[in-house]
């Protein structure tokens, strides 16, 4: 199970946010959650080569990360309206590791999905997408590490 010192703070306090509701209203968080997915920046707009796409994920999600200089991640993320779990989803990660070190992207548990309260209230396939779009997350920070030398 994960603790809160593994953790970087601002997923903890998402998770924290999904625990302290009752089941039921875990998957309005959910959903607003979706209603704030961030934007692309305009210079990724015309760039959807850039973006892999999360082959966990039954609805069309599109990822791609930045690790500028000083090694912080920016996460962006595409996914449809009319998929609201899994753009809650991709909305929970880009607000949650973005502006994190890669380490601290890196270290967060593969798991996190599952430990966000929510395995009543979505399918394991949903869950599933979201620790997809988690382990791409990481391997693209892996990949541009790399190449940083």
């Amino acid at each position: 199970m994960t603790t809160t010192a593994e953790l970087p703070e601002q997923l903890a306090e998402i998770r924290d946010d999904f625990l302290a509701l009752e089941q039921r209203d875990r998957l309005q968080l959910l959903l607003e959650f979706s209603n704030e997915l961030p934007e692309l920046p305009e210079r990724y707009q015309d760039h959807p080569d850039l973006f892999e796409r999360v082959e966990e994920c039954q609805s069309p999600v599109f990822l791609f990360v930045e690790v500028d200089d000083a090694g912080a991640v920016q996460l962006y993320a595409t996914a449809p309206a009319e998929s609201p779990t899994t753009r809650g989803f991709a909305s929970i990660l880009a607000q949650g590791l973005s502006g994190l070190s890669a380490e601290q992207v890196l270290a967060v548990p593969d798991d996190f999905p599952q430990t966000l309260g929510l395995t009543q209230a979505v399918s394991p396939l949903r869950i599933r997408g979201m620790t997809g779009m988690l382990g791409r997350t990481k391997r693209q920070i892996r990949a541009r590490l790399a190449l940083a030398g």
